[in-house]
């Protein structure tokens, strides 16, 4: 089963409740973002937890305000998302806060869920201590059968309210397992750049809030999507803006769970703005992806905004490999999350990118075309000593690493071995795809007798060492 066919579970209440804590203990990770101040979570952010061997989707929600006048507000927006998770959920977990007590606010949602017709689960939050649990009698006037006091702060009664969770789930298919998951596909970007209106154009749903201020979005999001029988997961994340520029600590968490969403994505979908081409922040988030060893494409959104006579996605490429050589091998898609143009290629070429991330090289082609390598551009010889590559094997995947043999790793200079990286790409298709490249030492003696060069006892080894990608023999 993979994440889409989970149970869901939605955690709804008013601002500063508690939600993000109380869903980061389900979870058992800090996914959301936790702060004193009301408002925080805006977007739903969804993760997996398990409990008592059931595994079901945790979805964590704005703060639910009273209808807004405005239904333009951002407020009434948070609210909207709250309610469709409400409508998507099997089970919702609806919170309260003891301290606070019973407010008109608690009441109009308790009447919303009433009339809903889904398992509700009322909890009051901040029972700290067992002298708290007085404060419950308030609570008593929704009409609730039963009332769970728990602390999501220090743990306690949570338990009880797994239990309370998965006796309340629809019964499982006999053949659940655990969620599989899919590709991540991170869209990371600058503030502003239409990451949230392109994962609701490719949802074909309003799944996270757009509005025209930066910094709407503050958590990474993860949703479940399957195209043409792949599964993806795609994480929205917050702005990036350069450090010294950001200001609000809220944002600059955000901005450092929008790093931490690249340690768990495969494929980086960096957004840029058409119209500004790629700025150097924009180069400085590619350059964090392509470090933190993902695959990278190059999403060149509100294609939709420019004059016809700058509408030409190859000019903008060749452009683009002008101003950032150093980028020139990344694939480049032009969009419009308004529209939608250009999208539909979005997926092929991910599939494309995501098969190659995965690659298997073969051994004797991958010695092959290191060999063309060094015939075609002979590496430099430092202090008059000539540098030999021997051979080379692969020993990683997701991103593929290789080590290669040579007499003086320490002497190959950056220039040439990114060289060596970039006709191995090329060789192999790894089309935004990056290639860690491992020096190991080894002594023009070992391979003197090479295969070819002689039969011994030692070349056989070194021979089998060097298609497993093994060290080199101890001398």
């Amino acid at each position: 089963m993979n994440a889409t066919d989970l149970p869901r579970v939605a955690i709804v209440g008013r601002p500063n409740v508690g939600k993000s804590s109380l869903f980061n203990r389900l979870v058992g990770a800090r996914r959301a973002i936790v702060d004193d101040r009301p408002g925080v979570t805006r977007d739903r952010v969804v993760a997996r937890a398990e409990h008592a061997g059931r595994a079901f989707l945790c979805i964590d929600t704005g703060g639910f305000f009273a209808e807004p006048a405005d239904p333009g507000t951002l407020a009434a927006a948070v609210r909207a998302q709250a309610l469709a998770a409400v409508e998507e959920a099997d089970v919702v977990v609806c919170l309260f806060d003891a301290t606070a007590g019973l407010l008109p606010a608690d009441r109009e949602l308790a009447r919303l869920l009433a009339r809903s017709r889904r398992p509700v689960l009322w909890v009051v939050n901040k029972v700290d201590t067992q002298a708290r649990e007085l404060l419950l009698s308030d609570f008593y006037a929704l009409g609730a059968e039963r009332l769970l006091a728990v602390s999501a702060e220090h743990g306690r009664g949570l338990e009880g309210l797994r239990d309370a969770i998965v006796a309340a789930l629809p019964p499982s298919a006999p053949t659940e397992e655990a969620a599989a998951g899919g590709t991540r596909l991170a869209l990371v970007g600058r503030p502003n750049v239409g990451k949230s209106s392109l994962l609701n154009r490719l949802l074909g749903a309003p799944r996270v809030i757009v509005a025209p201020e930066a910094g709407t979005t503050r958590d990474a999001v993860d949703t479940p999507l399957v195209v043409d029988s792949i599964p993806y997961v795609l994480v929205d994340t917050a702005g990036i803006r350069r450090r010294a520029r950001i200001e609000d600590r809220l944002e600059r968490h955000g901005a450092v769970r929008a790093l931490g969403a690249l340690a768990r994505a495969d494929v980086a979908l960096v957004v840029l703005d058409a119209a500004e081409g790629m700025t150097d922040q924009d180069a400085r988030i590619v350059a964090r992806a392509w470090e933190a060893g993902r695959a990278v494409v190059l999403l060149a959104n509100k294609w939709d905004t420019l004059p016809p006579e700058r509408r030409d996605p190859e000019a903008f490429r060749r452009a683009l490999a002008t101003e950032r050589p150093a980028f020139a091998h990344l694939p480049v898609l032009c969009v419009s999350a308004r529209t939608g143009e250009g999208l539909g290629d979005l997926f092929p070429l991910v599939a494309r990118v995501d098969a190659a991330y995965g690659r298997t090289l073969p051994t004797a082609a991958l010695n092959r075309a290191l060999a063309a390598a060094v015939a075609a551009t002979p590496p430099p010889s430092p202090r008059g000593r000539a540098l030999r590559f021997f051979y080379a094997a692969q020993v990683g995947r997701r991103p593929p690493e290789v080590v290669v043999f040579t007499n003086a790793p320490a002497a190959v200079p950056p220039a040439y071995l990114r060289y060596l990286g970039t006709r191995l790409r090329e060789a192999f298709g790894l089309e935004g795809v990056p290639l860690r490249i491992v020096l190991r030492a080894r002594h023009e003696a070992a391979v003197s007798a090479a295969p070819g060069r002689g039969s011994g006892r030692r070349s056989r080894r070194s021979s089998a060492r060097a298609r497993a990608g093994g060290p080199a023999p101890r001398r």
